[in-house]
């Protein structure tokens, strides 16, 4: 679902591709496990982190149907050839995220069994990609354009909940937000930085693009030479979710706020590099 002007009015753009809570009668049908398993790869209600940016105007791209149905932030190729039924299309790309069950269509949640009853006709997952998955991102791709045009800058920001993580070491803080940026391959170092100061200053610990570094959203749209650049940011759920991580939590308003100030700055730097380039 698309939020905001067809024109973004700030040079930043967001996305939420995890987030997708409808679930069809026919994806309920395939399932061969409860559907309160299946929920578990949602960035639960991560979509409530953006929604005080939307309400302010911002674009943003948010994820209706589930991660089950297909993984908007895979590459359409990345699909598991045991999952097809007969010979599998040319052109797969066999990644370790598909081999471990989590390709365009997942398989499984952290190697348990699998989540449905058959596999899928090629025609069936390409149908799929031509009405879900393209359009989602030619949509983003246009909005990028529009704001790069307007502004002589475009950011994506790409908007993520991730599982608590353990650390070994207990002496050491585990990251409540982890910024991604492909190694700094898809968007300028300073944007990444500006974010750590922004987390740390918030008292959310953070790491950078370790153990998430960003995926297929980022290899697509993130271009710097172009002027385009592309974020994701992962938020602890712990953090805006109740202790079962399930419903919305008192820590809500917190992360809303990390995320609503992670964004005016991103429009604000956006801006002050764009004016350079602008005046040349």
């Amino acid at each position: 679902m698309r939020h905001g002007p067809a024109v973004p009015a700030f040079p930043v753009v967001i996305a939420v591709p995890h987030a997708g809570r409808h679930y069809s009668s026919s994806l309920i049908a395939d399932l061969a496990l409860p559907l309160s398993r299946v929920q578990q790869l949602e960035d639960r209600h991560a979509d409530l982190l953006a929604s005080p940016a939307v309400a302010q105007g911002a674009t943003a791209f948010i994820a209706g149907h589930a991660r089950a149905w297909i993984d908007l932030n895979r590459d359409p190729r990345e699909i598991d050839p045991g999952m097809i039924e007969g010979v599998p299309p040319v052109g797969l790309i066999h990644s370790s995220r598909a081999r471990n069950g989590l390709g365009l269509v997942p398989r499984n949640i952290g190697g348990g069994p699998s989540l449905w009853r058959r596999k899928f006709l090629s025609d069936e997952l390409k149908r799929r990609i031509a009405e879900f998955h393209e359009p989602y991102h030619s949509a983003i791709a246009e909005a990028l354009a529009a704001a790069r045009a307007h502004f002589g800058i475009a950011i994506l920001l790409d908007c993520h909940s991730m599982p608590p993580i353990r650390q070994s070491n207990r002496d050491i803080l585990p990251p409540a937000i982890v910024i991604g940026d492909r190694f700094g391959r898809s968007a300028d170092g300073v944007f990444g930085d500006m974010v750590e100061n922004i987390a740390r200053n918030a008292g959310f610990p953070y790491a950078r693009n370790t153990p998430y570094a960003g995926g297929y959203g980022l290899d697509r749209h993130g271009n710097p030479r172009r002027g385009i650049h592309a974020l994701q940011i992962e938020i602890d759920r712990s953090r805006y979710l109740d202790p079962r991580l399930d419903g919305v939590g008192s820590g809500l308003p917190e992360a809303q706020a990390l995320f609503a100030q992670i964004f005016r700055a991103l429009c604000e730097d956006a801006q002050a590099i764009s004016r350079p380039i602008a005046a040349e």
